[in-house]
């Protein structure tokens, strides 16, 4: 998992340089699907200072394969999305202000801006838990039910998608439209979007772009 090693270590250091995260707030994993083995950053190392040798590879049962340091106390959220979504091989947590902002005030993300539509119809803010706990792994699986992202209620932020490329194109968007909603909220009532919109939405953009 060469490759995937330098991908982690890449964008965890573009988490700081975007400003979604500080120090070690966060984590990131890619998961091996036919090895069913998951690559993960580890607890408690800044960003800017893990090494490929930092991360952890581990089975979901949570015996660690290579590494010699701790995983993430996260590690068992992420495992939930690998057992239960086949549609999900990477998962990315971060603290960004708008998200968490959101999170804090235990609101959903409605469908102010179509860009919503990148991780479903809305983004839906999960039951409180605290961090590192099955309860949180849990509450974050069914807040994001048919969605590629959940706000973690007084806490962050959680994204996923088929690779690490399109999962940090969810935060991006996601913390974009949290914003705007952020702005708008701020002198008046934003307009939702209506659900016929928002899957019109998410099936232009399954031909967006170069083809």
């Amino acid at each position: 998992m060469n490759e995937e090693r330098s991908k982690l270590i890449a964008y965890g250091k573009k988490l700081i340089q975007d400003n979604y995260t500080l120090g070690t707030g966060g984590n990131l994993s890619i998961f091996n699907r036919e090895k069913r083995q998951m690559l993960i950053t580890p607890s408690g190392i800044p960003f800017p200072e893990i090494t490929e040798s930092d991360l952890v590879l581990m089975t979901l049962d949570g015996t660690v394969v290579e590494g010699t340091k701790k995983p993430s106390s996260e590690w068992v959220m992420h495992k939930i999305f690998y057992e239960k979504r086949a549609d999900l091989n990477c998962m990315i947590h971060a603290h960004t202000i708008y998200s968490t902002v959101l999170a804090e005030l235990r609101w959903n993300l409605p469908a102010t801006h179509y860009m919503i539509a990148v991780a479903g119809p809305d983004v839906r803010c999960a039951e409180y838990a605290s961090y590192g706990t099955p309860e949180l792994a849990e509450n974050a699986y069914t807040a994001m039910e048919d969605r590629k992202a959940v706000l973690l209620a007084n806490h962050g932020i959680l994204v996923g998608h088929k690779d690490i490329e399109n999962a940090y194109n969810v935060l991006e968007e996601v913390e974009y439209c949290a914003n705007i909603y952020y702005r708008a909220k701020s002198i008046g009532e934003p307009v939702v979007l209506d659900d016929a919109e928002m899957l019109r939405m998410a099936t232009k953009f399954q031909s967006y772009g170069q083809i």
